[in-house]
């Protein structure tokens, strides 16, 4: 089963989050979807150069609130907030009710699949070759701590007449293991020849108990380790003179 379905949505309820925070009636559960759809297809369509990784949805009694993920905040916020005021105005077509827009950066794009995919992307849509383009991301994920990382590209690579699929993997990629943090993504490149398909799979390493083990690490306060005790200098043997 880990085989074939997404990692993210195999694991929501166990390690992973849902990305529409909100509950509905039958009558306006289609509608919320619908909504959502839409909201993510123009933050996507529109930052296509911003580097958006994902965009969490949440739904209060009056507001929406979105959240995008983002490794370059700065295109979406603009100058002075100019940008991000142009979208809440664009989204509150979509919905009649308030739109309350949150940006968070990634600090490490490379850790990130749905980046990673998108940066392979692009390569691709200027002529580099695959294989540079694909080993060139790998080593970037591996050296970011990645535990493991596969990509797959499939289409016409290089242009041939028959379309193919080549994936690379490097280190560990537990896909049925639930505790796995596998963070999955996907993206298309419009080339010369057609488009071209990229998924990526990395590995984040082990969460147990809902904390990854070495950012539960990293936030714990080192102990200082104490200097090694003296030992006491032995005393000078004495020697008894015979009277």
């Amino acid at each position: 089963m880990g085989q074939k379905v997404n990692p993210i949505c195999l694991r929501i309820g166990y390690i992973q989050n849902w990305r529409s925070l909100w509950f509905a009636d039958r009558g306006e559960f289609r509608k919320f979807v619908v909504e959502d759809y839409k909201i993510r297809q123009y933050i996507k369509n529109k930052f296509a150069q911003a580097s958006v990784a994902k965009v969490v949805i949440e739904r209060l009694a009056d507001k929406i609130k979105v959240i995008i993920h983002t490794a370059r905040p700065g295109v979406i916020i603009g100058r002075r907030g100019a940008d991000i005021e142009r979208l809440r105005a664009d989204l509150g077509k979509i919905s009649t009710k308030e739109i309350a827009i949150e940006t968070r950066e990634i600090k490490n794009p490379s850790l990130d699949a749905q980046l990673v995919a998108q940066n392979v992307g692009f390569q691709l849509a200027k002529r580099v070759a695959f294989r540079r383009a694909m080993k060139r991301a790998i080593d970037q994920s591996l050296q970011a701590g990645a535990k493991g990382i596969k990509i797959q590209c499939a289409g016409r690579l290089n242009g041939v007449e028959m379309a193919r699929t080549e994936s690379y993997l490097e280190g560990k990629l537990p896909l049925q293991t639930y505790r796995a943090n596998i963070d999955y993504g996907f993206s298309e490149s419009l080339t010369t020849y057609g488009i071209l398909g990229i998924k990526v799979w990395i590995n984040k390493g082990e969460v147990i108990g809902g904390v990854n083990p070495q950012e539960e690490a990293e936030s714990k306060p080192q102990q200082q380790q104490r200097p090694p005790r003296r030992s006491a200098a032995p005393k000078p043997a004495t020697s008894n003179e015979g009277s």
